[in-house]
């Protein structure tokens, strides 16, 4: 089978050794060619440049980043798709059942390539771009926006960095008196009075450790997209929320929240320019963004 590596050479979870042997592992299954990212969207162009090729599998080494760029690449073509967690979180991988551990989740691959495992799973799309597990518009994209800044300052992403951003936010950034998103679906009444929009095309929708987070605890991978807006930012009110995603037992959200399950298409649309993530990536300020679901998009060797 013909595969190529894409490796984020700056993915915090492994180092030069640990790639080796990873590459190594790989190469014994697989006819491999090794591609090294050197920055941002440099993973899409390789990786639809293997598509175009007609490569069987491409293997993504680094975080969901990374993997969401892949997946921008390939999407929509016969190329599988295989993830070697390396950075901070891994939400896809770990999702999708892998071991967060990179070598374990190599040996993982390489059982279900001998074995044959495959998954078809749904892609969430927004205004062209593919996005495999979640997405945002408003609060939590302001958060990613944070983050990123103290990463490109050289912190390290952990836990404790997005909690202390998304308080220091909450309390000192983000709007939260006066609403601008609206959602419109077809065939529905719009849903007006809006403060921010989580989607989900799965859970958990992210981990705190090593604990999953589910604002859309119904979501699947093989549904359509959920959702969790915000009608309040009144301080109790978003700390029942908050509480609730972290709950082992899933639950609807207070009446503070709306919630959509299993949608086809929707468009957010914002009388201000708001923030917005795909993926855990931020990519700027939207006013009007329509989200859509691809059933059985991806082919994935989990």
């Amino acid at each position: 089978m013909r595969a190529v590596l894409v490796v984020n050479p700056k993915a915090t979870a492994t180092n030069a050794r640990v790639r080796e042997v990873l590459e190594l592992a790989l190469e014994s299954a697989l006819k491999l060619e090794i591609e090294e990212t050197r920055r941002r969207g440099h993973a899409i162009e390789i990786a639809r440049q293997a598509a175009r090729d007609e490569v069987d599998l491409v293997v993504a080494l680094g975080g969901d980043g990374t993997v969401n760029e892949v997946v921008n690449g390939i999407a929509g073509t016969p190329t599988e798709l295989a993830v070697v967690p390396g950075g901070s979180t891994n939400v896809f991988a770990r999702a999708l059942g892998l071991s967060g551990n990179p070598v374990e989740a190599t040996s993982e691959i390489l059982d279900a390539l001998r074995t044959g495992r495959r998954r078809r799973v749904n892609l969430g799309v927004a205004n062209g771009r593919y996005f495999t597990f979640c997405a945002g518009v408003g609060l939590d994209a302001e958060v990613v926006r944070v983050v990123e800044r103290h990463r490109r300052n050289g912190r390290k992403a952990t836990p404790g960095l997005y909690v202390r951003s998304a308080v220091f936010h909450y309390f000192l950034g983000t709007e939260r008196k006066t609403p601008s998103i609206t959602i419109e679906r077809p065939g529905a009444e719009p849903e007006t009075g809006l403060f921010n929009v989580i989607i989900a095309n799965g859970a958990p929708w992210t981990y705190f450790g090593e604990h999953p987070v589910d604002p859309c605890p119904h979501a699947k991978f093989d549904g359509g997209l959920d959702v969790l807006a915000m009608r309040k930012l009144k301080t109790v009110s978003t700390l029942h929320v908050v509480r609730q995603m972290f709950d082992a037992k899933p639950r609807l959200a207070s009446r503070a929240a709306l919630q959509i399950h299993d949608a086809d298409e929707f468009t957010v649309r914002s009388d201000r320019p708001l923030a917005y993530q795909l993926d855990g990536d931020y990519l700027g300020e939207v006013e009007d963004v329509t989200f859509r679901s691809l059933p059985g998009a991806l082919s994935v060797v989990v």
